[in-house]
């Protein structure tokens, strides 16, 4: 008898702490989908983020170029960028350049070192040392001028990748300045540039094996009116005192030789039409120059100097990895859930 109530007492005790444990869990299943639906909701849409064909400057940017399953996209102030592991390098570093933000007045300071945004690691100062290649910059730190910060983090590991010392001095130099010169005159450019690294095998330098690209690319889309265009250049990673016109091509072309797709927020005829060609005769190819008198002159009297982009970093990229993974994770729902025709999932 006794044997049955104490039996019956640790059943009971039993079951209520499997009910205050179900509670707890309920309670936090609750939050969970809260939490969840909360994210669902803000988080872009599939057409926002990679564009529906009729939007620009949306949350991606319309700069970057298309994801591919499992990209992570770092953000920096002032660009972004694909880093490739395998080649201890960016695959591509995109951004907007506008003519505000070429006459900003900081001016270059060296900080070269490693990017803890890169969870593998990026390449390191040790990799380049004795290797008789430059630290190449991507997005040239001229490019950043408009703000301390984004000066700064132009001298990520992240945003080299092995040059000639010829070439990154001397003609890639230039293209960077006719670039500047393209916004300048403009008002505002997107440009997406990095290595091809299609063709390999490479020679590789340092510890971590940074692998020593034969091209780099730089893309260019004006897309201001009257006159939209694009057109590309593909120069050999060496030195050359041939005119830049000799390396222009067409978007397609570097697409074809870099396997990416750019500007995939364009409408697809726009878009088509736009990268199977160029003119040359289009683009000023002069470099751009300006002093520091003439770019204090210029902030001073520009009521809209400095880019909308304070926020800061940290918060950015916290942002821009979950909406990638909400995007992505919508997108795959919606792949799922299309042939039950829900309007209430694949309308977000």
């Amino acid at each position: 008898m006794g044997k049955e109530k104490s039996d019956s007492g640790k059943s009971s005790r039993m079951k209520r702490r499997l009910k205050k444990k179900a509670k707890r869990i309920l309670i936090l299943l609750v939050l969970l989908l809260v939490a969840y639906v909360v994210l669902w909701i803000a988080t872009p849409s599939v057409d926002e983020y990679y564009g529906d064909g009729g939007q620009t400057g949306v949350l991606a940017g319309l700069e970057i170029p298309l994801l591919g399953e499992g990209d992570v996209v770092t953000i920096h102030t002032g660009f972004s960028l694909l880093y490739d592991e395998e080649h201890e390098q960016p695959r591509w570093v995109a951004y907007e350049l506008t003519r505000d933000e070429i006459y900003g007045v900081h001016e270059r300071a060296d900080n070269f070192r490693g990017d803890p945004s890169i969870s593998s690691g990026s390449a390191t100062l040790d990799d380049y040392r004795n290797s008789g290649y430059d630290r190449g910059h991507l997005i040239p730190a001229a490019d950043l001028p408009w703000a301390e910060e984004a000066m700064g983090d132009s001298f990520y590991m992240s945003n080299m990748s092995p040059q000639d010392p010829a070439f990154n001095r001397g003609i890639w130099a230039s293209l960077e300045a006719v670039v500047r010169n393209f916004a300048s005159k403009g008002g505002a450019v997107h440009v997406v540039t990095g290595p091809i690294l299609t063709d390999g095998p490479y020679k590789t330098i340092g510890e971590n094996k940074v692998s020593v690209p034969n091209f780099y690319y730089k893309v260019v889309l004006d897309y201001t009116e009257p006159e939209k265009k694009m057109i590309a250049f593909l120069l050999p990673n060496e030195g050359s005192r041939a005119r830049l016109e000799r390396f222009a091509t067409s978007v397609d072309e570097v697409e074809r030789i870099a396997a990416l797709d750019f500007f995939p927020q364009l409408p697809d005829e726009e878009e088509s039409q736009l990268e199977s060609s160029y003119d040359i005769s289009l683009w000023d190819m002069d470099e751009f120059q300006a002093s520091m008198t003439e770019r204090e002159a210029y902030s001073a009297d520009s009521t809209a100097f400095l880019p909308a982009r304070k926020e800061p970093t940290s918060l950015r990229m916290l942002r821009g990895a979950v909406d990638s993974i909400m995007v992505r994770t919508k997108r795959e729902i919606k792949s799922l859930v299309g042939i039950f025709n829900i309007p209430f999932l694949t309308n977000f």
